[in-house]
């Protein structure tokens, strides 16, 4: 059984040596555009070419992350892009936009694509779908369990996040940040809803419950081995805006737990390197939705670090804390109770002395920069002592041979392998030795100097004959081909050419089309709506005989037969399962943003395709035609698997005032806060959305 890869992440340069050199097989980076990152360092392209000869030359894969939705006005920059990231060689693009993964396959076909779990593809026939747009490999929706995972068949590569940070809404399913904080995260640019403190009433009550929406970090080291036994390619750790030292110890940690797995060994982590793990970043750890496992941590949003102490007495200037661990200057400390946090500069012991480190089970005493008045537990959120220990990363190096033919009136012949590639270079005809023959030892010693080059010397096989080598022409041939190797471990792609055009499409409808949610709805706007959609199946079976279509859930695990149906779909297993057979419509959920996707979609016979809200203008609407867009109503900002309350009355409210309605019949959404109302700004076919 074949390892799977370890795919790490990098924000920068730095970031990215130290996930190679701590294990890592491949690792993703952002760009400065199209990246969901937005707010990570990213690589310009300078940075990007530097990258992928990195990579290649320690024999690891670089994956560039182009997964935002992109905009119509955006098509022909980042097709340059992309063809870019073709050029410098890069090992696949990780890629959002259907549109844009379909045109890119057709035009830079040897450029391999990953879909993201922006995607949220979780289901088989979405698998179907990637695979004959070309994408060799799907990013799964982190909402999937593992014995899911377990059942699916398909040709296709998986890929599942095993350590990290988790969106607690379906991945390309929340629109929260974009509607109610005015940055899209299907842009790169989301700023944490979920992370931020509600109010969240339940029945007219509030409950005490501070950070609703939070969850935990997932951590799956625990349960690797099952993990190991699936048909998943690759494991991927969460952090593009992580320290080095984080990417640096969970990938060291994971490499270790794979190869003790394909070893034979127990692949169990040690307590220590839990504690370890925990004080690099935390919000609690969790098995995720992989294992079932419960994801929420309502109580913080912060990373929690590890139990140091508690403050036993507070002065005007200064605290003291029992320790429960070892203190050391530059240490970062939480204050629990009043959630205030601060790097140690300065330690004094009980008799005011200054240290640089204090004993666990000793008092520690700290400046009150902060001005906290009541005691309670401490937290350690940065290990000064570990960061230092994690810095010092040994580089790996890549194993060579050489291979030496020295015989008497032929060329000296020094070849250099590095297991794939084979590589030679002759220098001067040889002669026999006028005083002394160059001996086996000596030529060894040669080749073992390679300095602080890639490599390290393997095995060197010498034919030797009765003959003299200045052992000048020897080191000559020795940097020659070293030279030679690193060039040809990062070759590049010839430049490409590839030609795009777009086309203006002047037809134009309008209509009103109405989403209902129960039959006095339908029955006020029956007369004057063109389609009517509907959640309530029982509801569509009762209208059929008017143009109604039959709303299918966000998330689709099974699929009833359905033939002849009217069918508003949200996910792209749905489009490809029922289009042949149905009269389909597709719903803003699938973050149609260009013409591109828009065409791509409308391949299926689809009638109408709905474009994504987050549009920040409608240029689309010029080369598109039978396109939708919603004007009016409350939209769904969350897609959430499992939520902890239940009921007909539950609302979320923020700082601001602004109440958010959770729904939590067959799939639990939270709804935006305030109405959309774009109804004269659009010359097309619209939507009114009543919800």
């Amino acid at each position: 059984m074949k390892k799977p890869e370890l795919l790490a992440p990098a924000g920068d340069m730095e970031t990215l040596i130290f996930a190679i050199n701590s294990g890592a097989d491949a690792v993703y980076v952002g760009g400065e555009t199209f990246s969901a990152r937005a707010f990570a360092k990213n690589f310009d392209k300078k940075e990007l070419l530097e990258a992928v000869k990195y990579c290649h030359l320690y024999g690891k894969k670089l994956y560039v992350a182009v997964n935002t939705v992109i905009f119509e006005n955006e098509i022909e920059k980042c097709l340059d892009y992309l063809k870019y990231l073709y050029e410098i060689n890069v090992d696949a693009v990780i890629m959002q936009d259907i549109g844009m993964i379909n045109l890119t396959h057709k035009l830079i076909p040897n450029l391999e694509i990953h879909s993201s779990t922006q995607l949220n593809c979780h289901n088989e026939e979405c698998l179907k779908l990637l695979k004959e747009i070309g994408a060799k490999r799907a990013v799964l929706a982190r909402e999937m369990s593992l014995d899911e995972i377990k059942k699916i068949k398909t040709d296709i590569e998986l890929e599942i996040f095993i350590h990290g940070a988790l969106c607690v809404s379906y991945s390309g399913r929340c629109l929260f940040s974009s509607l109610n904080g005015g940055r899209s995260g299907n842009r790169g640019q989301c700023v944490g809803s979920c992370r931020l403190p509600y109010e969240i009433v339940k029945d007219g009550k509030k409950l005490d419950i501070k950070y609703p929406l939070s969850t935990k970090e997932l951590f799956t080291a625990k349960n690797i081995e099952e993990i190991l036994k699936t048909n998943v390619k690759s494991l991927k750790i969460e952090g593009r805006m992580k320290s080095k030292e984080y990417v640096a110890y969970v990938t060291k940690v994971y490499r270790r737990l794979i190869d003790d797995f394909y070893d034979g060994k127990k692949a169990e982590i040690s307590s220590e390197e839990i504690i370890n793990l925990k004080k690099l970043y935390n919000r609690k750890f969790t098995n995720g939705y992989l294992f079932d496992d419960e994801i929420y941590n309502t109580s913080s949003s912060n990373h929690l670090g590890t139990p140091l102490g508690k403050v036993i007495k507070i002065t005007k200037n200064k605290i003291y804390i029992k320790l429960t661990d070892n203190l050391h200057m530059e240490d970062g400390i939480r204050f629990i109770k009043e959630n205030k946090g601060m790097m140690v500069n300065k330690i004094y012991d009980e008799s005011g002395l200054l240290k640089m480190e204090i004993k666990s089970n000793e008092v520690a005493v700290v400046d009150n920069k902060l001005g906290i008045k009541y005691k309670g537990d401490v937290s350690k959120t940065v290990d000064r002592k570990l960061l230092n220990e994690i810095n010092n990363i040994p580089q790996i190096k890549v194993p060579i041979t050489f291979s030496l033919i020295a015989n008497e009136n032929k060329p000296l012949k020094l070849t250099i392998s590095d297991g794939e590639n084979i590589l030679e270079r002759t220098s001067i005809i040889l002669s026999s030795p006028i005083n002394k023959k160059t001996t086996s030892k000596e030529i060894v010693e040669k080749l073992n100097k390679i300095g602080n080059t890639p490599f390290k010397i393997n095995n060197v096989d010498i034919d030797l004959g009765n003959v003299f080598i200045p052992l000048s022409k020897l080191n000559e041939l020795k940097h020659l081909l070293i030279s030679d190797l690193i060039k040809k471990r990062t070759e590049v792609n010839e430049p490409l050419m590839i030609k795009y055009e777009k086309h203006l499409d002047n037809s134009k409808q309008n209509m009103k089309n109405y989403l209902v949610k129960n039959e006095k709805q339908l029955l006020k706007i029956k007369d004057k709506a063109d389609i009517i959609y509907t959640e309530d199946y029982n509801l569509y079976k009762k209208y059929k005989n008017i143009n109604i279509y039959y709303r299918l859930p966000n998330i689709m695990k099974k699929f009833p037969k359905f033939e002849n149906e009217n069918l508003l779909i949200n996910d792209l297993g749905s489009l490809k399962k029922y289009y042949k057979n149905n009269n389909i419509i597709t719903d803003y959920t699938l973050n149609i943003t260009n013409s591109e996707s828009v065409k791509f979609i409308q391949k299926f016979g689809v009638k109408l395709v709905t474009l994504s809200p987050e549009l920040p203008d409608y240029e689309i609407l010029k080369y598109t035609s039978n396109t939708e867009i919603i004007t009016k109503g409350y939209l769904e900002l969350m897609i959430l698997k499992d939520f902890y309350l239940k009921g007909n009355d539950i609302f979320l409210k923020d700082k601001f005032g602004n109440k958010f309605k959770i729904i939590t019949s067959n799939e639990t959404k939270v709804m935006s806060s305030k109405e959309i109302h774009i109804e004269n700004k659009i010359n097309t076919n619209k939507r009114i959305q009543i919800l």
